[in-house]
């Protein structure tokens, strides 16, 4: 099985424990003066119903430890935004996909000019004398860096998104041991 299909058939197998619930709490209890749904096989049906909803919980706990190993013993490289192959474990650009990018964006975009304005401007200094200061913004960084890095950062996620893809549709789970 595929990543893919592990990942898809997650889902498929969260909507059939999710109907299990439902047919669950519709029939577990009724009046004393109504009939059963399910006549008298109305408790081993409820019993069925909770006995294959933890069958699909333990599949998906089961399922999910594949998914995780394969993701952590998986290597994939990737070329960045910046020309830059990097290889990394398939967990390692999940989490850089979905956490690690945003936050060395974040780091990247908190480099501004802080609102300074630069010019000259008339200081006075008593109510007779007025000095012009030329103000200039020193800046402890490379603009052109930032910039770059920036853009980098916005398209990184995507590029990740796309060999994830691929990855995915071509990478056997592993099985547990």
């Amino acid at each position: 099985m595929k990543i893919i299909e592990g990942l898809k058939k997650i889902k498929d197998l969260r909507r059939k424990a999710d109907d299990l619930v439902k047919l669950v709490r519709d029939n577990c209890a009724i009046s004393s003066l109504t009939k059963p749904v399910y006549g008298t096989e109305q408790k081993a049906k409820i019993d069925g119903w909770i006995q294959a909803h933890k069958d699909i919980c333990k599949e998906i706990a089961t399922l999910k430890m594949r998914i995780a190993m394969t993701n952590h013993n998986t290597m994939v490289e990737i070329e960045l935004p910046s020309g830059k192959r990097v290889v990394n474990s398939i967990a390692y650009w999940i989490h850089r996909r979905t956490e690690l990018a945003t936050m060395e964006y974040q780091m990247w975009n908190a480099l501004t000019d802080r609102g300074i304005q630069e010019g000259i401007f008339q200081q006075n200094r008593s109510s007779t004398d007025q000095d012009s200061v030329k103000v200039e913004v020193v800046r402890f960084y490379d603009p052109a860096t930032r910039d770059n890095m920036k853009m980098d950062l916005q398209s990184e996620p995507s590029v990740i998104d796309g060999k994830l893809e691929i990855v995915n549709a071509i990478t056997d789970l592993m099985e547990l041991e």
